[in-house]
């Protein structure tokens, strides 16, 4: 795993700098092979993210509230997660409803949602509005709000025409959002596409008699802003997951370092009498890597972070190691054995990341609706000599 998250920054490092780099001499590619090059490393760095091509751009399309929020719970500004286990899975999904229904049945399109995610859990929200003025002081204080999933009578072989999937009491007079499950259905229509009917939202008296849609009444995506429209939020893992994140969190992840430099570009000046080697005679350490999503020209369908510093790990291992060098037994052994020169052609050991962080995008899909995903291995939190 640490040798993907080496190979990520080298390939980030060829995305960023390429342009710069070419007409500089002879010895560097031509501009067609140069091309060539930018075009493959983009391509594997949407690898990286899990997609064959970057999402279509959708301008200034403003995301949810909810994943806004949600966004800024799990992640701190460079979107590095704060705590892996705040986040349900991996991949939150968010949708609108596509019938704009003014009544109470809503569609949603699944159609970007993998059969191999694992749906984890899934919400329906509905904004309740105010009761009308007129009605507003009616007898009745609290209603029964009941989610159900319809059904094909032809594929269920029964005569039932909707399952029941979530029941709750909710205040008359109260205004807001109201969060119901609705995972069953979701899991279904995942699984079988033709499926998916839509759901019913069906508002009774505490008697049990139909109340008045001016009585309780929701915001529809017809007649109403878009900060209040009907949506569903899928938690999903896509099972990219790292095995390793326990391991080296220690049980809990939390923004590396603490120093975080503002660097605008991973290219740094050299003098033109700097070498390779006098790079590799200072002890390891950590060093900046910001990945500028608008300079690899992905700003368009990323909503936040605008970028991030990956960091790299550079530097000798000379014997001797000391701790602050967070030496392996075997680095340790092998720096000795290099040092003492026992065995021919042994090496010194490599700086290389010890601890891996994972970050978090909020992004539009092809579709135009709003993902928050978490991706590991995507910082390195610390380098040691291995």
């Amino acid at each position: 795993m640490f040798v993907f998250a080496l190979s990520f920054a080298a390939l980030l490092c060829v995305t960023a700098a390429w342009p710069a780099l070419s007409g500089r001499g002879s010895h560097f590619p031509s501009e067609g092979e140069s091309e060539e090059v930018r075009s493959a490393a983009i391509k594997r760095l949407l690898e990286v993210f899990g997609m064959e091509d970057p999402p279509a751009v959708h301008g200034h399309k403003q995301p949810p509230q909810y994943m806004l929020d949600l966004y800024n719970t799990v992640a701190d500004v460079d979107g590095v997660t704060k705590d892996p286990y705040l986040l349900e899975g991996n991949t939150v999904r968010s949708f609108f409803d596509k019938l704009r229904s003014e009544q109470v049945e809503f569609k949603f399109n699944l159609s970007t949602v993998a059969r191999s995610e694992k749906v984890l859990t899934a919400e329906l929200h509905l904004f309740k509005l105010r009761p009308q003025g007129t009605i507003t002081f009616s007898r009745h204080h609290f209603c029964q709000v009941s989610v159900y999933q319809l059904l094909d009578i032809g594929k269920t072989n029964s005569t039932q025409t909707k399952k029941l999937l979530s029941s709750r009491l909710i205040p008359v007079h109260s205004a807001g959002w109201e969060v119901f499950t609705v995972t069953q259905a979701i899991r279904s229509w995942v699984a079988d596409e033709g499926s998916n009917l839509g759901l019913h939202v069906v508002v009774r008296t505490l008697e049990g008699s139909q109340t008045d849609l001016k009585l309780i009444h929701f915001a529809s995506g017809r007649h109403h802003h878009q900060s209040k429209q009907p949506m569903l939020v899928l938690f999903t893992d896509d099972g990219r997951r790292s095995a390793a994140l326990e391991s080296t969190t220690g049980g809990s992840e939390h923004s590396p370092g603490g120093n975080h430099l503002l660097v605008k570009s991973s290219r740094t000046a050299r003098s033109p009498h700097y070498s390779e080697e006098e790079g590799r005679s200072k002890p390891c350490q950590r060093l900046p890597l910001y990945v500028d999503f608008e300079e690899i020209g992905w700003s368009g369908w990323i909503v936040s972070p605008r970028g991030y510093n990956a960091y790299h790990c550079k530097g000798s291992c000379s014997f001797p190691l000391g701790q602050n060098m967070r030496p392996t037994n075997h680095a340790t052994v092998q720096s000795i054995i290099n040092a003492l020169k026992l065995i021919r052609g042994i090496e010194t050991p490599c700086c290389v990341p010890d601890k891996l962080f994972s970050i978090n995008l909020l992004y539009f899909d092809d579709d135009e609706n709003v993902v928050l995903k978490q991706y590991s291995d995507m910082v390195a939190g610390s380098c040691g000599c291995h």
